[in-house]
């Protein structure tokens, strides 16, 4: 009891042919070797360092602190 034999596994795939027919089940699998293919693919170029992206201009910045002249006028006004 509860033992799979050879007679039960053709049970099962005849039954499946049956269901699904032989032309969708080769289609599934072409599918599935096509996503295999598609996974090693990927997987390989990932593989590859990633070369650093440099943009097309400098990049501009802005310096604050540096020479920066200011406009605040001081002036000393006496009340009184």
């Amino acid at each position: 009891m509860g033992g799979t034999s050879i007679w039960h596994w053709i049970v099962v795939g005849l039954i499946v042919v049956l269901l699904f027919g032989r032309g969708k089940i080769s289609d599934m699998m072409g599918d599935v070797a096509k996503g295999i293919k598609a996974f090693k693919k990927g997987m390989s170029e990932d593989d590859t360092p990633a070369k650093p992206v440099q943009p097309a201009e400098p990049v501009r910045t802005i310096d604050h602190q540096a020479g920066a002249p200011t406009s605040t006028a001081t002036t000393d006004h006496k009340v009184g």
